[in-house]
């Protein structure tokens, strides 16, 4: 049987005074916010010039429509990339505390694994990482 570990509370009773000193910093940073893009849109320049209309993109002059179509497997790798992201997140937790997780914890880890790998060759198999078509 694989044990779940969950974050417990304290021992003693959470209170409502305890989340004033957030609910005033909450507050604080929303009267901050609200202040700046006031401010700015008060006082700041609003000389509108055909020039300035223009887009801009690190210096390069535009040419062409921005709303082409962009290849899919672009956002595929991106998604992978993600994806393997996410996974050395979830080893790092385990490497820290392997010894306390004990037998439990490796089963865990073993089963992500095999979950994590079962959908990376259904991937291979689909061929989502063949560039050329």
């Amino acid at each position: 049987m694989i044990q779940i570990f969950f974050l417990q509370a304290a021992a003693y009773g959470n209170s409502p005074t305890d989340y004033f000193p957030i609910g005033i910093q909450l507050i604080f940073a929303i009267i901050l916010v609200g202040g700046i893009i006031t401010l700015t849109h008060v006082f700041g320049p609003k000389r509108k010039t055909a020039e300035k209309l223009e887009n801009f993109e690190s210096g390069i002059e535009s040419h062409g429509n921005a709303r082409r179509p962009m290849a899919i497997k672009y956002f595929l790798i991106a998604i992978l990339f993600v994806l393997f992201d996410v996974e050395v997140i979830f080893f790092y937790p385990y490497a820290v505390n392997f010894r306390e997780l004990g037998w439990h914890g490796f089963a865990a880890i073993v089963l992500f694994v095999a979950l994590f790998l079962s959908g990376f060759i259904y991937i291979i198999k689909k061929g989502a990482l063949h560039w050329e078509e």
